[in-house]
Parts: C-alpha cells; structure tokens; sequence
C-alpha cells in the first residue's frame, strides 16, 4: 500500500472493505463477550450469595449460643453454694468448705459440657482470695487476671472480650457498695480451636479458605487455603469495611480470591471466606475454550477476506492508481497488464490505450506549443530595447555638445556593452551573474547622467547564484523603471539599492530607491496589474517581466512589489534558488 499527500491509506477501497467486514462481525463478537461476562457474573452472585447467607446464618446461631452461655453465667452469679463461700467463708469448716467446692466446681463443670465452644469456667472470688476452675480446681486468685475480666463490670451484653490471645466471656457479681469491688467475677474462656473447626463447615470448594477475625484483629482464626496467605489477607482486612451485598475480588499467594464477608456487632467478630475464582470459572471453561475457538476462527475469515480482498481487487486497484500518478509526473511509457479477462482486464487495456492516445497528441503539440511560446519570449524581450535606445543617444549627443571627450569615450565604452549585451540572441536564459553585470553596467550609463543627484548601492551577488539560469533582461528594467518614475525628478540624495534574498528553496533579488512620488493608488494599480492573468493585456515594463518569469518558473516565478524602507518603490524578483543548466519553457 501507499500512502501520499494525495492518496492516504486511510481513503482506501481496500481499508474501507475490511473495516465494513469487521463491523459485521464485531455484533457476534460483541454478544459472545457479553454473555461469557453475564455468565461470570451471574455464577458469581450467586455463589456469593449462598456464601453470604451460610456466613450470616452461622452468626447469627453463634450469637445465639453466645447469648444462651451468657445466660447460663449470669445464673451462676446466684448459684446459693457460691455466694456462700464468699460471703461466710470465714465461719465454715473444712469439710464445709470442701463439699461447696467440690458442689461448684460441678455446676461448673456442666456449664463447661454444655457447648462445644467453651473451654473452661472459672470463678474469681475476691474476699477469700480464690480462683475455681472447671478444669483446674481451687488456686489462689490472679489478680491481673481477675482486674482484666472485670473490666467490663456490669455489662449484660454478649460481647467478647479479647485478652491475651483468647476469647472470653465474663460476668460479676457486685459488693454493696458502689465504689468496692465486686464479690466474685464468672469467666467463661472460649475454645478456639473448636471455633477453627466450625469454620471448616464454610470451606465447601475446592481451595477455599474462612478467615475469622475479632474486633481488635489480636484473634484471627484461619481455615483451610487462608493459612498460606494469613500475612496478607490481614493486611487486606485492615484497610476493609464489611459489606454483605459486595463481593470483593483480590490475588492471594498468585491465585484469584473472591472475598464475602459478615460481621456481628453482639459478638465483636467477623467472618471472612475466600473463594478461588476458578470455583467460578471452572464450570465455564468449556464455554470459554469455544468462545476463543469462535475468535481464532473469526480473526481467520478476516485475515482470509483481508487477503483475498488485498489479492483481487486492492492489488490491480493500486497498480493502476499507481500507473495513474506516474502519467500525471510525465512517464508516458506505462503499460500494465492483467491475466484476469475481469473488470480490472478491461480498465488496464482502456488505460494502455488512453496512454497511447496521450503520447500522439503531445508529440502533435508540443513542438507547436514549444515555438509560440519561444515567440512570445522573443516579442516580450523585443519591447524593453526601445526605452533605452532613445535617452542614450540624447545623453551621448549632450556629451559630444559639451567637448566632455573623455566621459563620451567612457560612455561610448558602456553604451557598446549594453547593446551588445541585449542585442545578443544566441539564447533565451543566461546565468544570473551576466544579468546582474549588465544591470551593473547600465546604472552606471546612467550615474554619468544623474551623478550629482542620485547615488546606486550594489551588494555582492552570492557566489552559489552566479549560475542560476534567469531569462535576459529582467533586472535592467526595473532599475529604468526606478530612474524615470522616481529618482529623475528628486534634486537630490536619490538612492537605489539592489539586494539579495534566499530562503525557502528561493532566490529573491530586490531592487528599491527612495522616490517620493509613489502613492498608494498607483502602489495598488501596479499591483492588480501584476495579477492580471489576461493574455490579451498590455504586456510592457514590469508586467512584461512578471509574465516572463512565470512562464519560465511557473507559479514559483514572478514579481511583488511593495513600499520600501526607504520610501520609495520596492521590486522583489522571485524564481527557485537552485542552479538549472537546462530548463524547459512551458505554460506553467
């Protein structure tokens, strides 16, 4: 393919087909997409919500049985043998004392045995300064032990409370004085180990893990695939909120995580389950193995189309487009060919023949062509010696009158060079450097004239421009047009400056002088004057250069004018600014 100012790939039949074939396709690609999506998506409500619910549903009966062992510690606060041994201690013997014991640590002991998440009741009596435990018997009283439990003196509630890594429970029976501490505490010691267990009951997939959490994070009880990746799934509960209707997916240990979550504000707990996406995605493998094959096989039809497309119509399309550009840059010598007798066949033959109809027509006219416009050159030339013929042979005249021998011999001298120079004809264009001498030549003609008024400033012409091509007489004009127009008439301080500019792949050369006779209406009927393209208008004086330019440079060839710096008229002469040893002349 190709891709030009003119001709961008992007307007192509052969992209515009392609892109009309993928258009087609993209609903059915669209749609397969979708429902692959849906499908995902739906599977993962609802296995989200069944995980939800059974969460939810397992809080809300550990809140239960928390609230029924609540009770039952709340009933030991008036169990009759323990507000005994704490209020007449000191008046009991031993074996009183020992049957009430052993009485309580069996009350005890069956609040123990009366659920599985219990793992030991314990009774901090302060006045006698005893600790009862279902599972170690009598100790003395902890106090830092007995001080933290009773923290939470007075609550009736059925939150847990964290301390030292375990999970309790406590109640107190108060003194009867506010300010005092109270007569005993309850402690009930949760069993985590069996809390770990329950949460097995959540890890019904494959790879799945239940992380549960306290309120402070200091308890965190992990089940199944979550003990591989415990570090980071606490760093992820961290920055969470709980959130029952959101299901969260986040990479674990380099595997994907779909993460529910419930929490239980009686209990101070929260449960977390993390289920492998591939529970999910597993069930739609087959449908994601067809949903690629229904790709590959699509991305095949298009490349198929692409190149069948590219083959039979883009290919012959391009070569003949291309045939097409090579005729406009005037190769005329194309000939393209095609083995199909299809619609192609018929435009290459039609095209062969309309290239060989061309190249007769413009052998027949080009040399027609060629020798008008070498006549009109000759005739636009002819018109400028006559201006100058007359004033040279006045001024030598005035000369001869005066007795001024020796500027009539140097005036003779000059005047000999210009008339050999523009009566020469051998050929129409002469190098840049031959122009700019005869302009040279023909100021100083006339500073002999003008000598005391009017003063000429020539800049050295660039050594790369002395053989640029230019047609003849095209600078001595305008330096005329300046002496009789403009500086003629001034009585003084006349100047005219010739100068050079390049830039832009160009040449400028600008002649310009200080006459104060130049208005803006002649400014501007000089100007409509120079864009006139009109053939049968007057050609002469600087419209008769203008023309010559552009009929040997095309548009990039002509005049400008504009006001000078120096306020009078200013003539910029523009043509390539590269050397041209042979240059065609033709109609631009």
């Amino acid at each position: 393919m190709f891709n030009t100012p003119m001709f961008s790939i992007r307007r192509t039949v052969f992209l515009r087909l392609i892109f009309t074939f993928l258009l087609i396709l993209m609903p059915l690609i669209v749609l397969g997409g979708y429902l692959y999506q849906w499908s995902v998506h739906t599977a993962r409500e609802d296995i989200a919500k069944t995980a939800a619910s059974q969460t939810v549903f397992y809080l809300t009966d550990l809140e239960n049985e928390i609230e029924r062992i609540k009770l039952l510690q709340f009933g030991l606060l008036e169990d009759e043998d323990l507000n005994k041994l704490t209020l007449l201690w000191n008046r009991m013997g031993v074996i009183e004392k020992t049957d009430m014991i052993n009485s309580l640590r069996n009350r005890l002991y069956l609040i123990q045995n009366s659920s599985m998440y219990i793992k030991e009741v314990s009774v901090y009596i302060h006045p006698i300064e005893r600790t009862i435990s279902s599972v170690d018997g009598v100790s003395p009283l902890d106090q830092e032990r007995y001080e933290a439990i009773r923290s939470v003196y007075g609550s009736r509630n059925s939150r847990i409370i964290e301390w030292r890594k375990g999970l309790f429970l406590s109640a107190a029976k108060p003194s009867g004085s506010p300010k005092e501490k109270p007569l005993f505490v309850v402690e009930i010691e949760l069993d985590q180990q069996k809390l770990k267990e329950a949460l097995a009951q959540f890890n019904t997939y494959s790879g799945s893990g239940t992380l549960l959490v306290s309120e402070n994070e200091s308890i965190q009880l992990a089940s199944g695939s979550v003990a591989s990746f415990l570090q980071d799934a606490s760093s992820y509960i961290g920055h969470r909120i709980i959130s029952k209707d959101n299901v969260e997916s986040r990479e674990f240990g380099g595997h994907l995580y779909y993460i529910v979550s419930a929490g239980s504000d009686k209990l101070n707990l929260a449960i977390y389950r993390f289920i492998p996406s591939e529970v999910i995605r597993k069930p739609l493998d087959k449908f994601y193995r067809w949903a690629w094959l229904f790709a590959v096989v699509a991305l095949a039809i298009v490349a198929l189309y692409a190149m069948s497309t590219y083959k039979f119509i883009h290919k012959p399309l391009l070569q003949l487009v291309k045939s097409f550009r090579r005729v406009e840059n005037g190769d005329l010598d194309q000939v393209i060919t095609h083995a199909s007798k299809d619609e192609f066949g018929y435009l290459y033959n039609r095209f062969n023949q309309m290239v060989a109809n061309l190249r007769s027509l413009i052998d027949q006219a080009y040399r027609q062509k060629l020798l008008a416009q070498r006549a009109e050159l000759k005739q636009l030339q002819s018109q400028i010696n006559p201006h100058f013929l007359f004033n040279s042979l006045f001024m030598l005249s005035t000369m001869a009158r005066r007795g001024d021998l020796e500027r009539v011999d140097q005036f003779a001298i000059q005047l000999g060079e210009y008339f050999r120079f523009v009566t020469r004809s051998a050929c129409d264009e002469i190098p840049l450097g031959q122009e700019i001498q005869h302009a040279r030549t023909y100021t100083e003609i006339q500073l002999l004239r003008f000598s005391r008024r009017i003063r000429a400033r020539f800049e050295d012409l660039p050594e790369e421009c002395t053989n640029i091509k230019v047609p003849r007489l095209i600078v001595q004009p305008i330096i005329e047009n300046a002496f009789e127009h403009s500086l003629e008439r001034k009585e003084e301080d006349g100047l005219i400056v010739v100068r050079y500019e390049s830039g832009d792949d160009e040449f400028r050369i600008v002649v310009e002088d200080n006459g104060d006779g130049l208005t803006e209406e002649k400014l501007n009927d000089l100007s409509l004057a120079l864009a006139n393209r009109d053939e049968y208008a007057e050609t002469t004086g600087m419209v008769n250069i203008h023309r010559r330019l552009a009929i040997t440079f095309g548009e990039r060839g002509g005049l400008g004018v504009a006001r000078s710096d120096l306020g009078g008229l200013q003539v910029r002469l523009y043509f390539p600014g590269k050397e041209r040893s042979d240059v065609p002349i033709a109609d631009r």
